[in-house]
């Protein structure tokens, strides 16, 4: 199976969070009067940007993992070499 569900996660929370930050910080600061004051917009914004931002690390260390795996095992079934049957 090739899809890992981390890697369109993360890239919806960090395109998400990046239009946040990029609202919080070029935004009109008139709007946060309601908030007392606190940009929520760009804190918000960096939190989703931070966790999105590791879904994506995570999924690409995930897919470089099993990528690796795949390698090894595929060459453990090689001619000539014994290998043990895999168990249940």
């Amino acid at each position: 199976m090739g899809l890992d569900i981390r890697i369109p996660i993360g890239l919806m929370f960090s395109i998400l969070g990046m239009i946040l930050v990029l609202f919080g910080a070029f935004g009109n600061s008139a709007i946060y009067q309601r908030s007392l004051g606190i940009n929520v917009n760009l804190d918000w914004g960096f939190v989703l940007l931070v966790f999105g931002a590791l879904m994506l690390a995570y999924g690409i260390r995930g897919g470089r993992r099993a990528a690796a795996a795949a390698k090894e095992a595929g060459a453990g079934n090689q001619p000539g070499k014994q290998s043990r049957p895999n168990g249940h």
